[in-house]
C-alpha cells in the first residue's frame, strides 16, 4: 500500500516530503537541516536502500512495506542542556509506543527505544527501530530523529527471525498515511512535552517500558558483561542495573548488546 500522496503533505504543525526513493532518509534530512531547513521538516521514502541503525548497522526496506520517515528537531538550548539530549532517543520511542498503542498494538519499549509488539504466542518481537542523530548546523545543533516502522513486511521480508510486522500480528492491512500522520503528531507531542519539563516524561517510560524489573545482561564494548536487575531510567536516560556489585548506569552508547536473562 502506498502512502496517499506524492506530494508534500502540511499539517500545519509540520511539513512532509516524500521521496519514491532514498539510501537514508537521516542522511537527507541532515544535509537539509546543515542547509537551513526549519524544525519539523519530515523526510519519508517509500523505499530506503541503506538504512543506518545503532553501532553502524545497514540494511534495505522493500517497496511500500514500512513507514521509513526522519524528522528534524532544534531542542532550544536555554530549556534543554546538553546533558539532557540522550533523553532524545527514549522520547521517540516513547511516543512511537504511545501511539501504537491508541491503534490497539500490544507494544512495550526495551531500552531504549527499540519498540516490540507481542505476539499470539506471547514473543516480543521488534517492529521498530529508531536513530537518533545530533548534527551541527550553522543555526546551532539539531537532532535528526529517524523511525523504521514495520507495517506490511511479510515472514520471508524480516531482517531477523526476532523481528516481525504490524500486519504479520494484526491479520489486517494498514493504512500507512493515517499511520504516519498519527505518529508525527504524536512524536511532536512528546516532544513539546519534553522540552517543557526535560524530566517529566520518566514516569510514563516507565510505565511503557519491558525492560524495567526484568533480570538483564548488557555486554559492554570491551568485552566486559553486566548481569542484574534493570530498576531505573536515570535523568540522562541511561539504565540503571543493580548488579551483585552494586548499582551501575549505563548509555546507549554504552552497550553493545542488552538482552533479557532467560
Amino acid at each position: 500500500m502506498r502512502i496517499a500522496t506524492a506530494s508534500d503533505v502540511q499539517d500545519g504543525d509540520f511539513v512532509v516530503e516524500i521521496l519514491p526513493e532514498a539510501p537514508s532518509t537521516n542522511a537527507v534530512l541532515a544535509d537539509r537541516a546543515r542547509d537551513g531547513a526549519p524544525e519539523r521538516l519530515v523526510i519519508v521514502t517509500e523505499h530506503q536502500t541503506s538504512g543506518r541503525g545503532r553501532l553502524d548497522r545497514t540494511w534495505e526496506t522493500p517497496l511500500h512495506s514500512a513507514l521509513t520517515f526522519s524528522a528534524l528537531l532544534r531542542p532550544p538550548v536555554e530549556q534543554v542542556p546538553p546533558h539532557r539530549w540522550p533523553w532524545l532517543p527514549l522520547v521517540a520511542g516513547l511516543a512511537v509506543t504511545s501511539v501504537l498503542r491508541e491503534e490497539g498494538y500490544a507494544v512495550g519499549l526495551k531500552w531504549p527505544n527499540d519498540v516490540l509488539l507481542r505476539t499470539s504466542s506471547g514473543e516480543e518481537r521488534k517492529v521498530c527501530g529508531i536513530l537518533v542523530e545530533r548534527i551541527e548546523t550553522p543555526d546551532g545543533p539539531a537532532a535528526v530523529v529517524g523511525i523504521g516502522l514495520n507495517t506490511s513486511l511479510t515472514p520471508e521480508e524480516l531482517p531477523v527471525p526476532a523481528a516481525t510486522s504490524l500486519e504479520i500480528e494484526s491479520g489486517g492491512p494498514v493504512d500507512r498515511t493515517t499511520l504516519l500522520l498519527h505518529l508525527l503528531r504524536g512524536l511532536f507531542g512528546h516532544y513539546v512535552d519534553w522540552v517543557a519539563d526535560p524530566d517529566g516524561l520518566r514516569p510514563a517510560y516507565a510505565a511503557a517500558s519491558v525492560t524495567l524489573g526484568r533480570q538483564v545482561r548488557a555486554e559492554l564494548p570491551d568485552g566486559q558483561t553486566l548481569v542484574g536487575t534493570a530498576t531505573a531510567i536515570d535523568e540522562t536516560g541511561r539504565l540503571v542495573i543493580a548488579t551483585e556489585q552494586g548499582e551501575q548506569a549505563v548509555g546507549a552508547g554504552d552497550v553493545v548488546h542488552l538482552r533479557p536473562v532467560q
